[in-house]
């Protein structure tokens, strides 16, 4: 796999990875996390346009095509992982890991200080998996300013009907 930047023409194919890697939440009883509407085409095209949007491309001679994407948002100073997909024919290769620590290499290269996310406590690929990639959870003392603002957000759109954290990995 090769990490780059996306290209503008492979915005679709990133809805198509967000939809096939979401209906593994339909499996343990989250399908309306399996049916949430993909990032529209001008929000990705807003994270590749600020650099923070990244795929893993297949590195075969002729194919280059992106199985896996991840797009962050600056929080506080801190590279916020909005989201972290991998289609699921390429799943359990440690291509999500090779993203996050590419992400953690450009915000440490920026000078910050820590990756930081949002998941859900009970779902084995979330916070279970974040933790063995170096995450910790945050206690409710502990979070900015900027992580409420996205924890309210996201209750908003009824994330909160699961239980959620968010965590960092200190760079």
């Amino acid at each position: 796999m090769r990490i780059r930047a996306v290209r503008g023409d492979e915005l679709p194919i990133l809805q198509q990875i967000e939809r096939a890697a979401g209906e593994s939440f339909r499996d343990i009883g989250m399908a309306e996390i399996a049916d949430d509407e993909d990032f529209p085409l001008e929000v990705l095209e807003a994270y590749r346009r600020a650099g923070r949007a990244w795929v893993a491309a297949d590195d075969g001679p002729t194919d280059d095509r992106p199985v896996a994407y991840l797009i962050a948002d600056l929080v506080d100073g801190n590279l916020h992982i909005e989201q972290v997909s991998v289609h699921p024919d390429s799943a359990r290769r440690g291509i999500g890991r090779t993203l996050l620590d590419h992400a953690a290499s450009r915000a440490a290269a920026d000078g910050m200080p820590a990756l930081t996310l949002t998941t859900f406590t009970d779902v084995p690929w979330n916070a279970p998996y974040y933790e063995r990639c170096g995450f910790r959870s945050l206690e409710e003392a502990e979070l900015t300013p900027g992580l409420r603002a996205v924890r309210d957000h996201e209750a908003a759109h009824g994330l909160d009907r699961w239980p959620r954290v968010c965590m960092r990995r200190d760079l």
